[in-house]
């Protein structure tokens, strides 16, 4: 009787240590908070989406956002009213990192830059500059051949 019960606590034993274990790695993994009260904050508006992404200072994405994740689709994905929602949208999954000053880096010429630069400062972040990184050719791609006739 008692070997019985000796062998049913290491058993208990065994497996509290073994859920202890699993605990500990979950919680190894776990991702810590960080606050970042200054970041940067990317806007591509193309003239299919518009896609918002916020980062800190070294470039490490906090949270991201697109009209298409935040539920529109078709042409209405690259309206300014959308990328007003996609501005809200990553700001409340940056919540937990208390972003306040953000600079703006927007690529693109779609409709959704304008719309989501105001929805940020509607959104009570401190805009702090405005870049404009969109990529221009220098001398373009090359021309097609001359026709023959």
């Amino acid at each position: 009787m008692e070997e019985a019960d000796k062998k049913a606590k290491a058993e208990k034993t065994a497996t509290a240590s073994a859920n202890e274990a699993k605990a500990k790695a979950r919680r190894k993994g776990a991702k810590a908070k960080v606050s970042v009260p200054h970041g940067r904050a990317y806007i591509q508006a193309t003239y299919n989406n518009t896609i918002v992404t916020l980062a800190d200072l070294n470039g490490n994405v906090l949270s991201w956002s697109s009209a298409g994740s935040s539920g529109f689709k078709g042409p209405k994905k690259a309206t300014p009213y959308a990328a007003s929602i996609v501005v809200k949208n990553a700001l409340d999954k940056a919540a937990g990192s208390g972003i306040k000053d953000v600079n703006i880096f927007v690529t693109g010429v779609g409709q959704g830059r304008e719309g989501a630069i105001r929805a940020f400062q509607a959104n009570n972040i401190n805009v702090l500059s405005i870049k404009d990184i969109t990529p221009i050719p220098h001398n373009g791609c090359r021309a097609p051949r001359p026709r023959r006739v």
